[in-house]
């Protein structure tokens, strides 16, 4: 197997990566993001290397033999005038900046270009581990109502529109009417702002009207920003009220899967694959 270097920032993702590997037998380089990784990572063979220090990454993954990369965890967006770069780093820099002002998803892709670049292979997270995304319907015992079906395809409808102006990727919908939309905030303070909204907003106490709905944006980078759910977003739509999770088979990642088919089953709360929206057939 080709030695997979992981470049990783917080959340579970990179650990269940890193796991997968270790189980799979593929030999596994972590490249721990400092102030993102988790330490879960730090039993693994690597090195800590700054965000803005790319001439030390990448001569850490030739000097270990990497030729695949796997960009996976949560990066906040930073302030580029406390980076410390090195040389390398502060090459890219004005490019960064530059390529920021046009959202998040384009400074990805900047970054992409810049791995293959330098001859890497760029795998997804669902490339590495086959078994991460979500498959078209129910997964778990709760299958949606009509009406929760209703509600799901409004949100969904609702996260593809702010995704195609690269705002965000979730959106809660209840009886019709798009009840919060992700920004920069991401989907748990989303979870928690929902759970605040007036109890008939989302229908009758204790009913579990309404539906979270994350989808990729129309252009994103997948082999790096794939929406995510887990144990966490599981535990906020239950808090907030809602019946459950939609999302676009192939294009939403599942963390812990058990463990949150589990939970979902224990709170009543469904989980929903459905198949990927088309691109519009273009004209002549």
């Amino acid at each position: 197997m080709q030695k997979l270097g992981l470049i990783a920032g917080g959340g579970g993702l990179p650990v269940e990566i890193a796991q997968h590997c270790e189980r799979s037998g593929r030999p596994l380089f972590v490249i721990r993001l400092k102030g993102f990784a988790g330490e879960g990572l730090s039993d693994y063979a690597g090195a800590e290397v700054g965000l803005a220090e790319i001439g030390k990454c990448l001569k850490a993954l030739r000097r270990a033999g990497c030729r695949s990369i796997c960009l996976a965890g949560q990066v906040s967006r930073p302030d580029f005038a406390s980076l410390a770069p090195d040389l390398r780093g502060l090459m890219l820099l004005p490019r960064v900046i530059a390529t920021a002002r046009k959202g998040d998803d384009a400074l990805l892709r900047l970054l992409v270009r810049e791995f293959e670049k330098e001859g890497f292979v760029v795998e997804g997270a669902h490339e590495v581990m086959d078994d991460l995304s979500l498959q078209p319907g129910p997964l778990g015992a709760r299958a949606p109502s009509q009406d929760e079906l209703a509600d799901a395809r409004m949100a969904l409808q609702a996260a593809r529109a702010i995704g195609r102006l690269d705002i965000g990727q979730a959106a809660v919908a209840a009886h019709g009417l798009v009840l919060a939309l992700e920004a920069q905030e991401g989907t748990d303070a989303l979870l928690a702002r929902v759970a605040e909204l007036p109890a008939h907003l989302k229908g009758r106490p204790g009913a579990g009207v309404g539906v979270l709905a994350k989808a990729p944006k129309p252009i994103q980078e997948t082999r790096v920003d794939l929406p995510t759910i887990g144990l966490a977003t599981v535990q906020g739509v239950a808090r907030a009220g809602l019946a459950g999770i939609v999302g676009e088979a192939g294009r939403l990642l599942v963390l812990d899967r058990e463990a949150v088919i589990a939970l979902a089953d224990e709170l009543g709360v469904f989980i929903l694959g459905v198949e990927p929206e088309q691109p519009e057939p273009k004209g002549p």
